[in-house]
């Protein structure tokens, strides 16, 4: 029974395969034409041709079509066949547009252009809007290439990749694709479930191709390509593009006006091509438009290009999108990438009758075994035929796949990789038995190694453990860290040991304990780098000490989407520490250490608090409003929603302290969100709020300590949770107090506008922060910055110019740092 149940299905799958109209789709000029799209007349059945001008069309019924050939670029053609045995050969020739002028009368006084992109603009909204909802099936391949990758990067080997590189280093790193249904509702609904995912080289992996991560639509004022890049017909668009009428051509009975978009500044966030428009519909016909990293603001990217064709339905009298192609380059520290991804939509339903719960924050799910479809099933359903290059890399990494997978190959691996080399003392030694995933790692004793005025020079080193369930998608991690001081010569020791139980609510448990040497502020502002500069080549000890012995426990689960709690139950011995040294590299200012006591500088060998013993209990809830969530089969990933703000409500509560008036309660909450208003950059807020109960004199340690900053580095990426000049412990407080950050990056809104200054490519940066406290005077600080400074590709450095103000004192100051 099986037997002949399987070779029907055989049998079947040969005559799926037999039935449909293929071809190849070639210029006047005998050159082949990449992804023209090719479609059945009246009727969403389309398809595209590949890199190699190769189609496939599925069509399973005998009988009379009308199959249409549309290219940007090339005169549309539509092909009437009968069809009497499949499968059925169509090789077509397209012809180049014959370009009119004379359709339309050229006035000195006005650029016709002008006129049909004006009346474009006015019914953006409408097209916008036009379609309430719909359902479409979406197919998507992407290919990334390298070209002569190095054999090293910063000393570590880049290895071939995969089995992508050939002796010259070259080759496809990645090819992937996916065939999935998606669902749209007015305003922003949005809906995709993968039917099959196929990664080359990986049977059990899933694609990153994504509908709503192309889900370009010009009728938008911007396009988001991780920055927003202004659309040819915003609201908006004559004040960055000027256009040109090139001409006009016919498709059937619509009037195609074919033009020319160009940047007022090549420095403008805008793209330069072609945009083709229908006359009197005013509806986009198709795209082919090209922006530059440098324009986009993001230095890797080299090139970008989108290419869009649409398709008349006529029963909506509207245009939807039928395919997408996306060619990139990019590259850095000597890695050049190219590739494409293709995109094909078909079968649309304008009419759909969604269920009640159909939309839900769940943005993308996989039906059962989406990942093990057999190349049989691919060859049914794939509406884009493979390149002889894409044949090739699937036959390659497919058959390669099962020996990379083997124990005996991963252990010949792990072998080479795991023995010992003399450059391992430095920077670090890791042993790993790939096979199990099991990961044991001794992290660089040198590069641990740190300097501060109460240990002297320590040297750090941590051994951790890491193994993990892929398929339970749960994880085991243990770390220990063992510290020495060689000027007060202690040993400091610490260990944790932490389990993740599944990947998709994620509860998360950790035991940890032991002793260490921990900042009064627990957040620790000042890293142990930034201390150890600024101390031995400044004499600036600005970070204050002490030791705490502890063990902590501590739980943390979503308990529902984007609803996360975490609890932690702690005990705490804390001792005072003093300075044990007076070491200094360069001493050019001829002065001393301060205390550590960070409450009185000079108060130096005098313990700057009583030791003590404490309990902690402390309960936080994380609530983001209207998270998204992608559903893997056994993972569940979630995705920031930047039209919500992030709630946090947290109580802290610590009891049987061995000094009573060390018992107290807290409670706080933070609210934080970072948006984009349009093309005129980011905008990103974090208020924070808390207050103390029967706090009256607890200990300093306990006290809500502020971000602050006196070393004029900022080393934390999170701009709007730090203060820039404020003191570090000036400002503790054990009462009432709220504190508010605020900064506004412009992404090249301004400065681009700018002659000469355009062309370095910074962004402009504004900030506001405050902190006000029950019974006190106000701090604020006030900001304007520059970011993205560098050369060329590399650029990642901020500059801030900072006034701040407390009880009528100004200061002013530069502040260093990163931006990613």
């Amino acid at each position: 029974m099986v037997k002949i149940t399987t070779l029907f299905f055989f049998i079947f799958i040969s005559i799926q395969l037999s039935a449909q109209v293929k071809g190849t789709i070639k210029n006047s000029k005998n050159e082949t034409l990449p992804f023209v799209s090719v479609y059945i007349e009246n009727t969403s059945t389309g398809t595209s041709s590949n890199e190699q001008g190769l189609y496939e069309l599925p069509v399973l019924d005998k009988g009379n079509y009308t199959v249409v050939f549309q290219y940007l670029g090339y005169v549309t053609l539509k092909k009437e066949i009968e069809i009497n045995t499949l499968p059925f050969q169509l090789d077509v020739i397209l012809n180049e547009e014959s370009i009119q002028l004379n359709e339309v009368t050229i006035s000195s006084k006005e650029n016709p252009a002008i006129r049909i992109i004006k009346n474009t603009i006015e019914n953006r909204k409408r097209y916008l809007n036009k379609i309430t909802a719909y359902t479409s099936d979406f197919y998507s391949k992407g290919i990334f290439r390298i070209k002569n990758a190095p054999d090293k990067i910063f000393g570590q080997k880049v290895g071939d990749l995969g089995g992508g590189l050939d002796s010259t280093r070259s080759g496809v790193v990645y090819l992937s694709e996916t065939v999935s249904k998606i669902s749209f509702k007015q305003p922003n609904l949005f809906k995709e479930k993968i039917l099959a995912s196929k990664v080359s080289g990986n049977n059990s992996g899933f694609s990153f191709n994504q509908a709503s991560e192309v889900n370009f639509n010009f009728y938008k004022n911007t396009i988001d390509l991780e920055s927003k890049v202004i659309s040819p017909i915003a609201s908006y668009a004559l004040n960055y593009y000027t256009y040109k009428l090139i001409g006009t051509f016919y498709e059937g009975t619509h009037l195609i006006n074919k033009i020319e978009v160009t940047p007022k500044k090549k420095t403008d966030n805008a793209f330069s091509g072609i945009i083709y428009i229908v006359e009197d519909d005013w509806a986009i016909y198709g795209v082919n438009l090209t922006i530059t990293g440098a324009q986009m603001g993001q230095p890797m990217i080299e090139e970008l290009n989108l290419k869009h064709s649409y398709s008349y339905a006529k029963n909506k009298n509207y245009w939807p999108l039928i395919s997408q192609q996306i060619y990139f380059k990019f590259g850095m520290l000597g890695i050049n990438v190219d590739g494409q991804i293709s995109t094909a939509y078909s079968n649309y339903n304008f009419n759909p009758q969604f269920k009640e719960n159909e939309f839900n924050n769940e943005i993308l799910s996989f039906v059962e075994n989406s990942n093990k479809k057999d190349s049989l099933y691919w060859e049914t359903v794939r509406p884009i035929i493979l390149t002889k290059e894409e044949v090739t890399d699937y036959k390659i990494k497919d058959s390669i796949q099962v020996l990379k997978k083997s124990k005996s190959y991963l252990d010949s691996i792990d072998k080479k990789d795991n023995k010992f080399k003399i450059s391992d003392i430095l920077m670090g030694y890791s042993y790993k038995n790939t096979y199990k995933n099991q990961y044991l790692d001794f992290s660089s004793v040198l590069l641990g190694t740190s300097f501060n005025t109460v240990q002297g020079w320590n040297p750090s080193m941590d051994i951790s453990y890491y193994t993990s369930d892929k398929d339970a998608g749960s994880s085991l991690s243990v770390k220990t860290n063992v510290n020495y001081g060689l000027s007060d010569k202690k040993l400091r020791a610490t260990a944790s040991l932490s389990y993740l139980f599944n990947s998709i609510s994620k509860p998360y448990l950790q035991v940890s304990g032991g002793k260490k040497v921990t900042q009064f502020n627990q957040n620790e502002p000042i890293s142990g780098l930034i201390n150890s500069v600024s101390t031995l080549f400044f004499e600036e000890n600005y970070a204050k000490y002490y030791d705490k012995t502890y063990a902590k426990i501590l739980f943390s689960d979503e308990l529902s989407n984007g609803v996360r709690m975490q609890s932690t139950l702690s005990y705490e011995k804390r001792s005072p520490l003093v300075n044990t040294t007076d070491y200094v590299l360069l001493n050019d200012k001829q002065k001393t250490y301060t205390s550590n006591d960070p409450l009185n500088e000079n108060n130096n060998g005098i313990p700057s608090f009583e030791a003590h013993n404490v309990y902690q209990f402390s309960t936080a809830a994380i609530i983001r409003f209207g998270q998204k969530y992608i559903s893997y089969p056994n993972r569940k990933i979630n995705k920031y929603n930047s039209d919500y703000p992030s709630l946090t409500l947290m109580y802290n509560q610590n009891f049987a302290s061995s000094k009573e008036a060390y018992n107290f309660g807290e409670v706080g909450m933070r609210i934080q969100q970072a948006f984009d208003i349009d093309n005129k950059g980011a905008f990103s807020y974090n208020v924070k709020a808390g207050t103390f109960f029967e706090a009256d004199d607890i200990a300093f340690v306990d006290y809500k300590h502020f971000n602050g900053n006196q070393t004029h580095v900022n080393m934390n990426y999170d701009y709007t949770n730090a203060f820039n000049l404020m003191p570090y412990y000036n400002f503790s407080t054990n009462q009432s107090y709220v504190e508010f950050h605020a900064e506004h990056n412009f992404k090249g809104y301004l400065l681009n506008k700018l002659p000469l200054i355009n062309k370095l490519g910074f962004e402009l940066v504004l900030g506001a922060k405050s902190l006000i406290r029950k019974d006190k005077k106000p701090y604020s600080e006030l900001s304007v910055g520059l970011g993205n400074i560098g050369i060329g590709k590399l650029r990642f450095l901020r500059l801030d110019y900072v006034k701040s103000n407390y009880n009528g004192v100004s200061q002013n100051g530069i502040v260093f740092g990163l931006s990613f």
